[in-house]
């Protein structure tokens, strides 16, 4: 995901919030992953909140973001309040067929998708 080179930085830069989008993007349907996952993938383990602040902002980005599959590290909708409607989240990830109860994700360990195993660096 790297971006580009110059001559004085031959390092590729990074653009830390597209590369959020686009882990986000492969997440399957139906399943969950955490922001702190998509941190550590990145390579920037401690940023799971720099992860959702991404996702705060990562409505109306297309391609489409299915921020709905992201969640907290224990299966919690903590970024519900980012949505149209403190339901939507909630209503998304039923439809795709994930249980959740209390705003959290029901069978959280089988729901949960690791970037890291999914992907393969």
């Amino acid at each position: 995901m790297p971006k580009s080179t110059t001559p004085n930085n031959p390092v590729p830069e990074r653009d830390f919030f597209a590369d959020v989008m686009d882990v986000v993007r492969q997440v399957p349907r139906g399943r969950v992953t955490s922001y702190g996952a998509i941190a550590k993938y990145l390579g920037a383990a401690r940023s799971s909140r720099m992860v959702g602040w991404c996702m705060n902002r990562a409505h109306g980005v297309k391609p489409k973001v299915p921020a709905h599959r992201v969640v907290n590290r224990n299966g919690l909708l903590t970024g519900k309040h980012h949505f149209a409607t403190p339901a939507q989240m909630e209503d998304l990830l039923k439809k795709e067929g994930v249980t959740v109860k209390k705003d959290q994700v029901q069978d959280f360990q089988k729901k949960f998708w690791d970037p890291a195993q999914g992907l393969r660096l």
